[in-house]
């Protein structure tokens, strides 16, 4: 099966000779995903929690390849925004099946989330607040609800994805038991949901567990045994650094349930970035390459409008010299067009050394790369091509510098018509 292929996809794994054909027709900056990749991760994670209730976390990646492919493997769509509710659905999604984690949500999104539960009774909306239980009875919703509880115990790979800990996400501990009890006679209380953090490898792990141990007692206090789900998240990591281990699937599997201990209620859990991250790679062109005193500076095509999380979160990501991975590597440090000291993928990295015209590839991108790429400098952003059964396609075309001006020029046309304006929010059903 799917899930026996290799636990961890490194960089220097991918065809050179795929990745350089499609660079050619496809031109670069080039996101390039692998979407049977993508299915092997899934299948190989769910392997290791047989009975639990396995999910993908859209927010990792919404692209609607890689969802219609999961939907293809039997994964449900958990979703924390709105705008992810519509793409699941538009991908092939039964609404009944969606679950909605609600993070301080705009009027609009619980306004799609409620509109949606009308005409569909399944879907669940998680809150992370008592404010948006009682804007959702405002609302006239009295259906499904699970509340996000906040375990004081954060893990992950940056503190900017902690959220265990951090006071944004979920009910304090120690208030959940007494707001269930009251939600119990307001809506359907269905399920206790948690997040830790994100990008969790084997230091973070033993935290990880206790703050899933601690979820679980929490459940317990509840009434584990009147609901239908305890929802632990996701958060599993992934090797960016080249040195990095994966996780050893079978152990954190028994590890997760020893912590969870006998739970009357269904496990749910939501692997995001395991599922999607080394399924994916950009492609990026070398432009420049500038002898300074302090390091030897390449220039590419790719910015961190391409890929941000080396900027946003000081984040590694593997990089190949796809034309000349024979070439001596030698420290470099590479960087976009951006006018900004953060638009560099590295510094002083060991390269096989980078030429004029050379093709590289910044790996670990399928996680919250696409998902965060944007017009900064007026930049286009990029195609996006999938391989799947030895087969590639576009499943996104490069925008165009019209694309970038576009919305603005429909927002006038809209107002010069109708004299009204128009968010352009569609109900995706």
């Amino acid at each position: 099966m799917s899930h026996t292929s290799p636990p961890v996809r490194r960089v220097t794994d991918w065809d050179d000779e795929q990745l350089s054909s499609l660079a050619a027709e496809h031109e670069t900056p080039l996101y390039v995903v692998d979407l049977d990749r993508v299915a092997e991760n899934y299948e190989r994670f769910a392997a290791a929690f047989p009975d639990a209730h396995v999910m993908y976390a859209a927010k990792a990646h919404t692209g609607g390849a890689v969802l219609e492919t999961l939907l293809d493997t039997g994964a449900d769509i958990e979703c924390a925004a709105a705008g992810e509710l519509q793409r699941a659905i538009e991908a092939g999604a039964d609404p009944d099946t969606l679950q909605y984690t609600a993070v301080n949500p705009p009027d609009a999104d619980l306004d799609y989330a409620t509109d949606l539960a009308a005409d569909h009774p399944g879907p669940t909306i998680t809150g992370g607040a008592r404010d948006t239980f009682d804007r959702l009875a405002a609302r006239g919703y009295d259906g499904r609800v699970a509340v996000r509880v906040n375990p004081g115990i954060g893990t992950g790979h940056h503190e900017k994805v902690a959220t265990g800990k951090d006071a944004k996400f979920g009910i304090p501990y120690d208030e959940v038991v007494d707001l269930a009890d009251g939600l119990r006679d307001r809506f359907d209380l269905v399920g206790i949901h948690a997040h830790m953090g994100s990008g969790v490898l084997h230091e973070d792990l033993a935290n990880h567990c206790r703050a899933v141990a601690k979820v679980a007692d929490l459940a317990r206090d509840v009434g584990d045994e009147a609901l239908e789900f305890v929802d632990f998240g996701g958060g599993f990591g992934v090797p960016y650094h080249e040195n990095e281990e994966p996780l050893d699937m079978p152990t954190l599997g028994e590890r997760v349930r020893d912590a969870v201990g006998d739970l009357a209620a269904q496990v749910k859990l939501e692997p995001g970035r395991y599922v999607v991250a080394d399924a994916e790679v950009i492609l990026t062109e070398v432009n420049t390459v500038k002898e300074t005193p302090e390091t030897t500076v390449v220039g590419v095509d790719a910015s961190l409008a391409t890929l941000i999380r080396p900027a946003m979160f000081d984040s590694y990501h593997p990089i190949a010299n796809v034309s000349s991975p024979e070439r001596e590597a030698e420290p470099v440090s590479i960087g976009g067009p951006c006018c900004t000291s953060a638009d560099v993928f590295c510094t002083d990295r060991p390269v096989p050394r980078p030429e004029r015209e050379d093709l590289l590839a910044v790996g670990n991108a399928g996680a919250y790369g696409y998902e965060l790429a944007n017009q900064f400098h007026s930049q286009p952003r990029p195609a996006e091509v999938a391989i799947e059964d030895g087969e590639t396609r576009v499943v996104r075309r490069r925008e165009s510098m019209s694309d970038v001006t576009r919305v603005e020029r429909e927002a006038g046309e809209v107002a010069k018509d109708t004299g009204t304006t128009d968010d352009g929010r569609e109900r995706g059903r």
